[in-house]
């Protein structure tokens, strides 16, 4: 319907739905709208979530299992709920840090 773009190391679980289209209700033959959805370098979808037309999910962010988003997402920022709301930053481990567990 609209192209949908996945960043390097972009994670989309199970179940996630990502939709991108929706229709114009003030229309009265209800036409069709498509918009793209652009998924950032390692951010993350979890399961089941929804995911709506036009959304732009910034790098590393996390949309938590079943929220549903319409409006775009942080860098680093953790969503949760219906609608998804910005719960926290993740705080993220520095390279060198990570290495040497």
């Amino acid at each position: 319907m609209a192209p949908i773009e996945l960043g390097v190391r972009a994670v989309v679980s199970q179940g996630a739905y990502l939709c991108a289209g929706t229709h114009d209700i003030d229309d009265p033959t209800h036409q069709l709208i498509a918009k793209e959805i652009s998924i950032g370098e390692g951010a993350w979808v979890a399961a089941e979530a929804f995911i709506g037309p036009g959304v732009r999910i910034d790098s590393g962010a996390v949309i938590g299992a079943r929220a549903v988003l319409f409006k775009d997402a942080v860098s680093l920022g953790v969503y949760a709920g219906n609608p998804a709301q910005l719960v926290r930053r993740r705080r993220v481990a520095k390279e060198s840090e990570s290495s040497r567990e």
